[in-house]
């Protein structure tokens, strides 16, 4: 019995308490930079795109629907998809045209 409690007093590891949670504050750390932080980025520059959406600009639908912008509204826009076809979609279903990404138009 006592040989099994000295094994187990060997087992713990050394340093104290912090030597433990350092490992795990470091994958945290990680975590957010590499992950919570960009998608947080992302996020709001997706919300400015909706929130200067304008008649004129050039939309592509989360489903793929290429078009332009016929007319904007509080939560949706009227999309031209092609000659004599509009549809109102909600403007969380748009994103960037990959044209316009990076400056260009």
């Amino acid at each position: 019995m006592n040989m099994l409690f000295v094994l187990l007093q060997e087992a713990q590891p050394k340093g104290g308490m912090f030597s433990g949670l350092f490992p795990i504050l470091l994958i945290m750390v990680v975590f957010i930079l590499f992950f919570i932080l960009p998608q947080r980025k992302k996020a709001k520059e997706q919300q400015k795109f909706r929130d200067e959406l304008k008649k004129g600009d050039k939309v592509v639908t989360i489903g793929g629907f290429h078009g332009k912008i016929t007319e904007v509204k509080e939560n949706t826009v009227m999309v031209s998809l092609a000659p004599d076809t509009v549809v109102e979609i909600e403007k969380s279903a748009l994103v960037q045209n990959a044209s316009q990404v990076g400056g260009q138009a």
